[in-house]
């Protein structure tokens, strides 16, 4: 028998009580009127017992015991500067200005450095018209506390309400001798304007710009004069602040202010020369504001070439915060740079486009990259360019080329355009031997295939034939490969006659293990040997070739120039026979090779039989085109897969022909028997 325990985590809600009788009371009881009741019960307990004063002798009872209740918290709390204020307080309240003035005395002697308890205590005299008493106050808080501004316009407040202007003027200076901020200055000032004192007033903006001569304060004297309708006094004072503080940081507003004052006064001349001195005064990476305002200027009072010279302005100065935020933007450089030579067309200074050359070479790119260096060499070659075309200064290009060169780093990598600018200036200089020590220096830094060149072309056209060939047996040595050096040596020697040389030059080339092009030399050597009418050296080049390389053009280009060369002098219907039948025997060896030694290369085999094909299509009566057509090959369309497609074309040559028609008959005769068999077993 199992015994059921009481669960100890239920939760026992309470029996809700049934209301039996649900009729409203009589007496309503809001909740306002409780939460009454209960603060006038606790006020009640709180509140302390009045007394009711019915004599003196009670009055002077009570007054005892407060001053002794204050003298005792006082002398508990002697720092605490709200009990002196009360008890103070209290002692007004009882008319006993002697005591409470007492009381102030001795608050003071605690922290006099407290300026709100001089407020406080002069406040009181003042209250009660003592005024002596106030005044005494004052001046004891200004000697104490000179630089608590509060204290002074207090003091002069209380001078100026009682009418005493003179008395007033007196504190200022006194307070001025302390030499205090700018808005107390002006307060003097509008303290002196209040009674019409206009120079006084002017006296005290005098005095104020030597002591604090910053651009606001200058700005605020030249409108008082403006304001007050003496328009020469404003301008000296703008005159006076330019010539201050035309290197200040905040000059752009100075300048601003005193052109929209010229501006103002109808003087659109003097603003035009106001704005262009601050562009010249002003950095350009601080004057933006400035351009803005004068572009405006110009296009509401400028011509078109004073607008043209506004918007100039701006861009210049958006080049020059584009070359402050990344000096290494040379496009920004470029673009800058051609502004101003643009300007230097219409009157411009020359030397300022040469200062902003030289900041820009400076910024060299700082990764030693040829990559990198691709756009800023640009840059030299633009100066020098400059200078010798538009500046018409030869010497200071000659010193930009030859620090341009000094700045590559020839040992990674060099610019074969500088060194030939460098030595085609010297020639237009007509300076030949320093354009030769300039492209001997490139040849042995950057030994480059324009280089070589443009040397042996400046020496050439100078008629120094030695030195030439100098130059190209040291072009050879540095690259034994380069064809063209080969060829354009050889093209040298044959022109001056010299036909040996020639030869010897192509052979030497051709024997060359590493050529970047070798049909080039070849095909030179050939075309080289055939303008000499030297057929028998042709044909045992072509052989040489052959052994080399046996490809599908040699082929082709040795049976056509066997088709062409005369064998004898006399060219008669023979002699022409015999170079057909040579040129097909050329074809004849082609298409063996190609059968025997290269089967796999059917499509140049194939080719080898089309040129021949032309060939023979082209000699009209002395062609044999049916020789040729029984052998052409046939296309065929195989099945295959590949990325384009499935199809791709084979060649059947008219030898193969049987063999594969006997290997048709043979795989149907195989499916003829297959087929018989199966229906022998059904």
């Amino acid at each position: 028998m199992s015994v059921s325990h009481p669960r100890t985590d239920e939760v026992k809600l309470p029996i809700p009580t049934r209301v039996k009788n649900k009729t409203p009371s009589q007496i309503q009881i809001t909740a306002e009127q409780i939460l009454r009741e209960a603060r006038e019960r606790q006020e009640s307990e709180i509140r302390p017992h009045k007394w009711k004063i019915t004599d003196a002798t009670e009055l002077g009872e009570y007054r005892l015991r407060k001053r002794k209740e204050f003298e005792d918290l006082i002398r508990r709390v002697r720092s605490n500067k709200s009990v002196w204020v009360n008890y103070a307080k209290w002692e007004e309240s009882q008319n006993d200005f002697a005591r409470a003035r007492s009381i102030w005395e001795r608050a003071i002697e605690v922290d006099y450095r407290d300026h709100t308890l001089w407020l406080k205590y002069a406040d009181f005299e003042m209250k009660n018209k003592f005024n002596n008493h106030a005044r005494n106050v004052w001046n004891l808080a200004v000697e104490l506390l000179p630089r608590i501004d509060q204290l002074w316009y207090k003091y002069i407040h209380m001078e100026e309400m009682l009418g005493n202007v003179d008395v007033a003027r007196q504190i200022f200076e006194r307070w001025m001798g302390w030499v205090p901020d700018r808005i107390d200055w002006l307060s003097y000032i509008k303290f002196e304007l209040r009674y019409n004192e206009v120079e006084r007033a002017r006296v005290i903006f005098e005095r104020f710009v030597d002591y604090h001569p910053d651009v606001s304060s200058w700005i605020r004297f030249a409108k008082f004069e403006m304001k007050n309708g003496d328009i020469v006094r404003a301008r000296s004072c703008y005159d006076r602040a330019v010539i201050k503080l035309k290197d200040d940081e905040e000059a752009e507003e100075l300048f601003m202010a005193y052109a929209e004052f010229e501006e103002k006064c109808k003087e659109t001349e003097r603003a035009r020369r106001i704005y262009k001195l601050a562009l010249d005064c002003i950095p350009k990476g601080k004057a933006e504001e400035l351009y803005k305002k004068f572009v405006a200027f110009e296009k509401q009072y400028g011509d078109k070439e004073g607008v043209e010279d506004a918007i100039v302005g701006k861009k210049r100065f958006e080049y020059e915060d584009e070359v402050r935020k990344n000096p290494y933007n040379y496009d920004a450089w470029f673009d800058y740079i051609r502004l101003e030579e643009e300007e230097s067309g219409t009157g411009g200074d020359i030397r300022k486009i040469e200062e902003l050359y030289d900041r820009a070479i400076v910024n060299i790119p700082p990764a030693q990259e040829k990559r990198y260096w691709k756009r800023y060499i640009y840059l030299w070659i633009n100066y020098v360019l400059f200078a010798e075309l538009d500046a018409h200064n030869v010497d200071r290009a000659r010193d930009v080329y030859n620090l341009c060169l000094k700045m590559i780093p020839h040992g990674k990598f060099s610019f074969a355009k500088i060194w030939l600018m460098a030595a085609e200036f010297e020639i237009r200089q007509l300076n030949i031997d320093r354009a030769r020590r300039i492209l001997g220096s490139a040849i042995g830094m950057a030994p480059k295939d324009k280089i070589f060149n443009k040397y042996i072309e400046m020496e050439l056209r100078l008629g120094n034939i030695e030195r030439c060939r100098k130059l190209y047996e040291k072009y050879l040595q540095c690259s034994p490969g380069n064809c063209y050096a080969w060829i354009k040596f050889a093209e040298l020697e044959k022109s001056l006659s010299e036909t040996e040389r020639a030869r010897a030059v192509f052979e030497l080339a051709v024997e060359q293990c590493t050529l970047d092009m070798p049909e080039k030399i070849w095909k030179a050597y050939i075309d080289f040997e055939v303008a000499g009418s030297e057929y028998e050296k042709c044909r045992g080049l072509y052989e040489r070739l052959l052994n080399i390389s046996k490809h599908l053009n040699v082929w082709v280009s040795y049976a056509k120039f066997e088709a062409s060369a005369p064998l004898e002098e006399s060219d008669d219907y023979e002699q022409k026979r015999k170079r057909i039948e040579r040129a097909r025997g050329v074809f004849e060896r082609a298409i063996n090779y190609f059968r025997i030694c290269a089967p796999q290369l059917k499509e140049e085999r194939a080719m080898v039989m089309e040129e021949w094909l032309n060939m023979e299509r082209s000699l009209s009566e002395f062609g044999d085109v049916e020789l040729v057509r029984v052998k052409m090959p046939k296309k065929l369309k195989k099945r295959r897969h590949l990325e384009t497609g499935y199809e791709e074309e084979d060649y059947v040559f008219p030898e193969e022909i049987p063999q594969t028609i006997n290997l048709k008959i043979l795989e149907e005769a195989y499916k003829w028997k297959k087929q018989k068999i199966a229906s022998h077993d059904d």
